[in-house]
């Protein structure tokens, strides 16, 4: 458990940063006022604070006035603060008061006159003049007794500046107002007939002004009075009311330039009332004076109106803490916008009941000390309540009397008031438009807690409108503890405290800790960059730091008008700057659970509320852009801590909790190497570059706590994140995320950062893809993303390497190598997975076609070459395709791929042979490819006897068969051996006999002398070959005896031997070699006379009978007729007769119709030369 002072530093801390949520936060102007001569005076307290172009008054309760100068900061500290130093100590004159035992109120006002070059000092109820800056006494003979106040300087026509002809300021004495001129001499305007005012505010000729019950609004001009409403709701000497009828309150006191100050004589006459109050803010500066003001004379009924202030009761008699009026807000100044109309006729007097009747019916009556502010240049802001101790509303009140705006609510009925901004809605002047837009009120209001009680700031805007939400924000100042009870304090001492006013001028406040949080400051996320701590500095990260902490210090230098003070302290309410006020509302969720352990619980809902409250907010101001950046990187990266802290921990992540998580993470923008640096197996990947990583210093505190633990117990934290937790899809998300930022040129470092994206999303991806199935990718799967992210490129080139090849993904390595166009790193990569080498992700399906297609697109010969060898030597049939393709990009010489292939992959020589001879019809490779299967065949039967007596039972097998049967050939096809050499016989057949022009045109004799040996075996070939040669009756010999092959030997007749195996009808036979009629009747009467021949009788009279019934016309009648045996029937040649002698027949006809055209044509012939003849006529020759 923490012990007692470890969660007293716990409490003190989320006091501070509880502070610093609201819309202001206090920062000290002056920590310890001398405010007695010697020092240290427990007993004296701040009574009122004025500051005017460095120059600070501070008035105590015991009488002094401390003039403090500024002392600016030495340039060349960076985190020095402006101070004050005290340069006198002033005791204006006074009135002793005659009163025993009662303390008087010491100072009471300062009232600086910045154009008149004076300021008035209230001090126990005497009023001086001085000359500014260092309060030299003016018009010296020239002193007010008996004041209450003074103030009431126009705010619209005040600028702030020094010269002009000086300024007009009200002064309360007694029963009336007097409105006096100062400037280089001081004099009377005028009187306004007013009892027991106690404060004032003026705008133009409007004075809104308040005595001990009710406010009333006055044209000094005119001199005429609208009564508003009473202070205290309970105070039944008032009637309750807004804007009654006007009355006239002109008074014949001494007026014009030649009337002067000083009506009578200073007296220190004990009956006098030198119980004025002046304007200021302390809590305790109304005490004594006006406690023991007496009773004033009450004028008759005839000369006040009905809702005409009375005097104030005594002292005693109210129930309310006693305290000096408030001026906070008089030296606001801006030309009016709201219309006045000080000339209209006002409404008549209305009948005022007697005096005793009032008198009779009147209460004791509820004092509450009255507020007057004026906001804005056209409103007045009062307030009113019940009681002290009860809450109190704030009304606005135009020029004209009337309720304007909404209310303000305060939690109970403030001791003081400031306001502070121009408003939202008014306009812009000179005399504003140094001021912050929002309009902000700040009460000093005291609550209890507790036990004790504690005094602060309720701070709320003034400016909204009716219905908009208006929260209130406390700022605590003062706290009252337990013991202050046994101490026996007053309530007024302990209410006295605490004052606030709006000084004239401002005051510049360097707020250090906005510059700690936004100055970029490195930060070391590696072992080894983290090590370098222990190393002096570089000159250049000296130099880097510097001018970070100079740009940021910009952004911390605020201004003020408000201050606060309380015993001797003295400080600036300042408007609390975003980054400010976001980060301690993300400090108190830090803090959400009680302890000091640092894995303490995160309060997300409260960071996700900061998130959602800056999301789509947009910057006015560089201050603003940077302090929203740096907000929502810090919440986003404590959200992501906390993530990764629950789920190590064990805690499930609602599936809510991880998408805000990503969305703070992917708005915040913050630098991805500190994200991956909290994930032990991703930060290794971080490349920080010599440069460093540079964060906002807010976020660089947060982060590098959790880092350095890891660091430090490498064990701990995230080690155990798998993909099934959940987390690894949100940092893929938020990687790609990234990754879509590529070329802004916003990003520093862009190139160790995305160098460092790529590696680790690549980490993350090959992690996730271990749950993918084996085999190429599909749709929309991990696998796919994987896929695309590598072929678009990665920065990380050599990382993406090294990590492939230990995850052993070498198709996904190969493609990268693809990405970069590095085609030999592409080719080995491959070759490497066809040669056995494990690829995890079993993606290089049919490898060796994508060889081939890629090889076919390479325009590398030497790796054409190369590899396209190599894929030839592995799969010759793919291999040779690389070379042969004709969309291939390398066209190499047919000749030297020959070469190529017979030196490093000899078996694939014939395929690429025949894929030049059968695929391109390329005639020129025909011997090499027939000597080829030759040497196949003949080495085969040469040590083969199994396949020697294979070939001889396939002939014997033929010849068993009967009519019809197919060819050999066919027959061969139909029962092939799965044997090389029996297919490349086939192949060799198809060479050999078929008809292909030029490859015709092979070695006959070299292929002859080759397999004569041979010539029982290879019989087709025999065949073929005597068929080129010429040789016909051998090779029919063959095709009848040898195989039985009757059809083969018809076709060979009618196509002259050219092809056995390939028919006209197939195509492959060109007409111009078909033999002529004649040659053919020779080959079949070559064919008949083997027909003839055939052992067996059967077969000899059918195959005999069949040619000569197809092909008899082909055949001599005599020839044939002399190979029948007499022996045979008439009927079994009667076709062939039959036809012969149709077919004489129908030659004889033919010849004598012939015959006859012949004739005829001669007839005519010559009856055209005899007409011929006659047409020319005769010619005579003459004989010689």
């Amino acid at each position: 458990m923490a012990s007692e002072e470890e969660v007293g530093v716990s409490r003190k801390r989320r006091r501070k940063v509880v502070q610093e949520t609201g819309p202001y936060i206090l920062r000290t102007l002056v920590d310890n006022v001398p405010l007695g001569p010697e020092g240290d005076a427990p007993d004296i307290e701040i009574s009122c604070v004025e500051l005017w172009e460095g120059n600070l008054y501070i008035g105590t309760s015991a009488g002094d006035i401390l003039h403090l100068v500024l002392i600016p900061p030495d340039p060349t500290e960076t985190a020095a603060s402006p101070t004050y130093i005290l340069a006198s100590r002033l005791q204006p004159a006074f009135v002793p008061s005659t009163l025993s035992g009662q303390k008087p109120p010491g100072i009471q006002q300062i009232l600086v006159l910045p154009r008149s070059n004076k300021a008035c000092v209230l001090c126990n109820g005497m009023l001086t003049f001085y000359s500014l800056p260092e309060l030299s006494p003016a018009f010296a003979t020239t002193k007010v007794a008996n004041c209450a106040w003074v103030g009431g300087v126009d705010q619209n026509a005040y600028d702030g500046g020094a010269g002009g002809d000086g300024e007009v300021v009200m002064i309360s004495i007694r029963s009336k107002i007097r409105l006096v001129h100062i400037g280089e001499q001081i004099r009377v305007v005028k009187n306004i007939d007013y009892a027991g005012s106690l404060f004032s505010a003026r705008r133009d000729a409007f004075a809104c002004v308040a005595d001990a019950h009710s406010y009333a609004l006055l044209d000094v001009d005119h001199q005429q009075k609208i009564p508003l409403f009473p202070i205290s709701s309970l105070d039944e000497t008032v009637e309750a009311g807004t804007g009654g009828q006007a009355v006239s309150i002109s008074s014949s006191g001494p007026s014009g330039t030649g009337a002067t100050l000083s009506d009578r004589p200073l007296s220190a006459d004990p009956t006098g009332d030198n119980r004025g109050h002046g304007r200021s803010t302390s809590l305790g500066a109304f005490v004594s004076g006006l406690g023991r003001r007496q009773e004033s004379p009450r004028p008759r009924s005839s000369d006040r109106s009905r809702l005409q202030t009375p005097e104030p009761h005594e002292r005693e008699s109210s129930p309310a803490r006693e305290s000096s009026p408030d001026v906070t807000g008089e030296r606001r100044s801006s030309p009016s916008k709201v219309p006045s109309t000080p000339e209209k006729p006002l409404p008549q007097v209305p009948t005022q009941e007697p005096s005793s009747t009032r008198t009779q019916l009147q209460k004791p009556a509820i004092f509450l000390r009255p507020h007057i502010l004026s906001p804005s240049p056209g409103e007045f802001l009062l307030t009113t309540g019940t009681a002290s101790s009860e809450p109190g509303v704030g009304m606005f009140v135009n020029l004209d009397g009337d309720v304007v705006r909404g209310t303000v609510e305060f939690a109970k009925y403030p001791d003081s008031l400031a306001v502070d901004g121009r408003g939202v809605g008014i306009d812009i002047s000179p005399n504003n438009a140094d001021d912050e837009e929002g309009g902000y009120v700040l009460a000093v209001i005291e609550r209890n807690v507790g036990k004790g009680r504690e005094w602060g700031l309720e701070c709320q805007r003034w400016d909204v409108d009716p219905g908009e939400p208006n929260e209130k924000e406390w700022l605590q100042v003062t706290a009252a503890e337990d013991d202050r009870e046994s101490n026996h304090e007053s309530e007024s001492s302990l209410h006295s405290s605490l004052g606030i006013r709006t000084t004239l001028s401002y005051g510049e406040i360097p707020l250090a800790e906005v510059c700690a949080k936004l100055q970029q400051r490195r930060i070391r996320l590696t072992q080894s960059s983290a090590s370098a701590r222990e190393f002096p500095l570089e000159q250049w990260e000296i130099e880097r730091s510097n001018e970070e902490e100079e740009f940021a210090r910009r952004f911390g230098r605020l201004r003020s008008r408000v201050a606060v003070w309380s015993g001797s302290k003295v400080w600036w309410a300042v408007r609390s700057p975003l980054a400010i006020r976001l980060d301690a509302q993300l400090e108190l969720a830090r803090m959400a659970t009680s302890g000091t352990n640092s894995n303490a619980t995160l309060d997300r809902r409260k960071v996700v509320s900061v998130v959602n409250d800056v999301r789509g907010k947009e910057p006015r101001t560089e201050t603003e852009f940077l302090s929203l950046n740096y907000i929502r990187q810090k919440a986003g990266l404590l959200l992501f801590m906390e993530l990764i802290g629950s789920i190590d921990q064990g805690v499930t992540m609602e599936n809510s909790d991880k998408s805000a998580t990503e969305d703070a993470m992917m708005e915040g923008g913050v630098d991805p190497r500190i994200i991956l640096a909290l994930i032990p197996f991703l930060r290794q990947e971080i490349v920080e570059g010599s440069s460093g990583i540079w964060i906002f210093g807010g976020v660089k505190e947060v982060a590098e706590k959790l880092i350095m633990q890891q660091m430090a117990t490498p064990d701990s934290g995230a080690t155990t994140v798998t993909p099934e937790a959940g987390i690894l899809d949100l940092i893929r998300r938020y990687l790609l995320a990234w990754r879509r930022k590529k070329g802004f040129g916003s990003i520093a470092d862009e190139g160790e950062v995305f160098r460092t994206v790529d590696a680790a999303l690549l980490r993350v991806l090959l992690r996730l893809d271990l749950q993918s199935p084996k085999g190429p990718a599909t749709p929309s799967s991990i696998r796919a993303e994987l896929n695309g992210f590598i072929d678009h490129g990665v920065a990380c080139f050599d990382r993406a390497v090294e990590l492939l090849e230990a995850a052993r993904r070498l198709y996904i390595l190969s493609r990268l190598y693809q990405s970069r166009k590095l085609a030999r790193d592409v080719l080995a990569t491959w070759r490497r997975i066809l040669e056995g080498e494990i690829d995890e992700g079993g993606e290089f399906d049919d490898g060796e076609n994508k060889v081939r297609e890629y090889l076919i697109k390479s325009r590398d010969p030497v790796l054409v070459e190369e590899f396209g060898t190599w894929l030839a030597r592995r799969n010759p049939k793919i291999g040779v395709r690389v070379f042969a393709d004709d969309n291939s990009r390398i066209k190499l010489n047919p000749s030297q791929v020959v070469k190529l292939l017979q030196k490093g992959a000899p078996d694939a020589v014939k395929e690429y042979l025949e894929h030049l001879v059968f695929g391109k019809n390329n005639t020129q490779y025909v011997n090499e490819l027939i000597f080829f299967y030759l040497d196949s065949v003949l080495a085969i039967l040469k040590d083969s006897e199994t396949a020697r007596s294979t070939l001889a039972q396939t002939y014997e097998s033929y010849r068993a068969l009967r009519p019809p049967k197919p060819t050999y050939r066919q027959f061969i096809t139909d029962n092939v051996i799965d044997e090389e050499w029996w297919q490349n016989r086939l192949r060799l057949l198809q060479l050999l006999g078929g008809n292909r022009g030029a490859a015709s045109d092979y070695n006959v004799e070299a292929i002859l002398q080759r397999i004569e040996p041979y010539e029982q075996e290879l019989v087709p070939e025999m065949i073929i070959l005597h068929g080129r040669q010429a040789r016909h009756p051998q090779a029919i010999r063959l095709l009848t005896h040898g195989l039985g092959d009757f059809d083969t030997a018809i076709n060979y007749c009618l196509m002259g031997g050219s092809s056995i195996f390939h028919p006209m009808s197939s195509g492959h036979m060109r007409p111009n070699t078909v033999p002529t009629r004649q040659e053919q009747a020779t080959l079949f009467s070559y064919l008949l006379a083997e027909f003839m021949r055939i052992e067996d009788l059967t077969d000899r009279i059918e195959r005999s009978s069949e040619l000569l019934e197809r092909f008899g016309g082909w055949l001599d009648v005599a020839q044939v007729l002399s190979l029948i045996p007499d022996s045979w029937s008439v009927e079994l040649v009667s076709g062939f007769l039959i036809s012969a002698l149709r077919r004489l027949v129908r030659e004889k006809n033919m010849s004598m119709v012939a015959k006859a055209l012949s004739g005829a044509e001669n007839l005519r012939i010559s009856a055209d030369f005899i007409a011929r003849c006659e047409e020319v006529g005769p010619t005579v020759e003459a004989k010689e």
